[in-house]
């Protein structure tokens, strides 16, 4: 990373630029530099001079992330989990949803405990944006189950499934910070679990799930507004069942996240989605703790699983979660033919707007300097959070 003064205060340093030719700024691809002042916010956009190379794009948002370098958040003591969010810092993400697939009932109040000491504040992070980054900010633990419908599990365990019960939710939420919760919205009493989720504060995303259309509708009548990996674990389209997919992209106000290794969904469906839905589609790793370690065959709590680097499957095939990245995602997009800024946009403001946090995922004077700064070829060259360069 390139760091030139620009100005100082007693004879210390006060600013410094990047050194890029551009950056991303909501949506547009701007000329010039971008200025981070010393408390570690933005100083300056589109400044003159330019850098001679290099783009400054906002850092990520991953709304469902199960682990990362060999960490599982649903098994993580707290050194364990800032070890790994420190990690995924340097792929570029700033802020993420660690994620809980369905886990045996005892599980949920350590993990949930656990999780709880490394959640940060978007508050916090813009009024101290220095003193929250050594990693990866938690936004609060995305529940993925365990009201999930069976027939749709995938690599979800059965034997922890529960029927959508308020006395369950209500317990999994009295844990810890809980931001999204995932259902299937065709189980007996998930419309009242809807409800009682969206009170407490939680966005509530639909997957795993067998949902016709109008089963979506009406949860997406009774609050619901995402749908978690759209296309895996669902039914498909066809020409007079439009089922949950069809609604969700047919539907405003429904923020669909997609899985863009191009294994999950093909590189067609993803183009497809990404037209339909526009802006109200985001990329999700979902991201297994293999993210971050070589190929190869891995055990996990009792399960094989091998990693190719780009996908996770269990024995039989199951694909089980990802071992990519969101700066690999960015790429993918890119190769599809979507122009850069357009591309940001959906591993930065739209996954935050999904979340209700519209002030993430962008570069703008006065907000934390969360920055990656990508080379020619789309490669990170450096990772700032808070001004503080973690790579």
């Amino acid at each position: 990373m390139s760091a030139g003064a620009v100005g100082r205060r007693g004879g210390a340093l006060s600013t410094r630029r990047l050194g890029v030719a551009a950056a991303v700024l909501d949506g547009q691809l701007v000329a010039g530099d971008v200025v981070v002042a010393g408390d570690g916010s933005i100083a300056a956009v589109a400044a003159s001079p330019a850098g001679r190379r290099g783009v400054a794009v906002p850092g990520f948002v991953d709304v469902q992330v199960n682990g990362f370098a060999a960490v599982d958040f649903t098994h993580a003591e707290p050194p364990e989990l800032r070890a790994a969010l420190a990690a995924m810092a340097r792929t570029g993400v700033a802020w993420c949803a660690p994620t809980l697939p369905t886990a045996p009932p005892e599980r949920y109040g350590p993990a949930l405990a656990a999780l709880a000491t490394v959640a940060v504040t978007v508050e916090q992070a813009t009024a101290e944006p220095t003193t929250v980054a050594a990693g990866t900010r938690s936004l609060g633990v995305h529940l993925e189950g365990p009201f999930l419908n069976p027939a749709k599990r995938g690599a979800h365990r059965q034997a922890w499934l529960r029927p959508a019960e308020p006395a369950a939710l209500d317990a999994l939420l009295g844990h810890g910070p809980v931001a999204v919760l995932t259902l299937a919205p065709e189980l007996p009493g998930a419309g009242a679990l809807i409800e009682r989720a969206r009170r407490r504060g939680v966005v509530v995303s639909l997957g795993h799930s067998e949902a016709d259309a109008a089963a979506a509708h009406r949860a997406f009548d009774a609050g619901a507004t995402m749908v978690t990996h759209l296309w895996n674990a669902q039914v498909p389209i066809t020409a007079r069942s439009p089922s949950l997919p069809g609604a969700a992209l047919a539907r405003d106000g429904v923020h669909v996240g997609l899985i863009a290794d191009l294994v999950h969904v093909a590189a067609d469906v993803v183009r497809l989605s990404l037209a339909a839905a526009g802006r109200r589609a985001f990329v999700v790793t979902d991201a297994l703790d293999l993210a971050g370690l070589p190929p190869g065959g891995y055990e996990r709590h009792g399960r094989a699983l091998h990693s190719d680097g780009v996908a996770v499957r269990l024995a039989d095939g199951t694909l089980a979660g990802s071992a990519t990245t969101l700066d690999a995602a960015l790429r993918n997009l890119v190769a599809l033919g979507l122009p850069l800024p357009t591309a940001v946009d959906h591993v930065t403001r739209s996954p935050a707007a999904a979340l209700g946090r519209p002030a993430l995922g962008r570069l703008a004077v006065g907000g934390p300097a969360d920055a990656v700064v990508l080379d020619d070829a789309l490669q990170i060259e450096s990772v700032l959070l808070g001004g503080r360069a973690v790579r």
